[in-house]
């Protein structure tokens, strides 16, 4: 049997690391008293290495990053359709006037 994928809060993951640099605890150590795998600790600091505090967003919360993506895509995608709309009217005009 599979077992359930746990979620942990951005605060656990925080506190897990803060346990690791601050307390001076190896990862293994912090891997047995939280019970989470030294993988995954060794992720959650990456990550907080390379985003910093905007590491962890939540669940349903974007980075910043992924807002200005997603805000980007969206506008692309109605500057399409503005355009096809476009074509089709000068496409219509023209076989107007002839």
């Amino acid at each position: 049997m599979s077992k359930e994928r746990r979620k942990h809060t951005p605060e656990f993951k925080r506190e897990a690391l803060s346990l690791i640099s601050s307390q001076q605890l190896s990862v293994a150590e912090v891997s047995r008293r939280l019970g989470v795998s030294q993988t995954l600790l060794y992720k959650w600091k990456a990550q907080f290495a390379a985003q910093g505090e905007q590491a962890f967003p939540g669940q349903g919360q974007q980075t910043a990053q992924e807002a200005e993506l997603s805000r980007l895509r969206r506008e692309v995608e109605l500057l399409r359709m503005e355009r096809d709309i476009l074509k089709k009217a000068t496409q219509f005009f023209a076989k107007e006037s002839k």
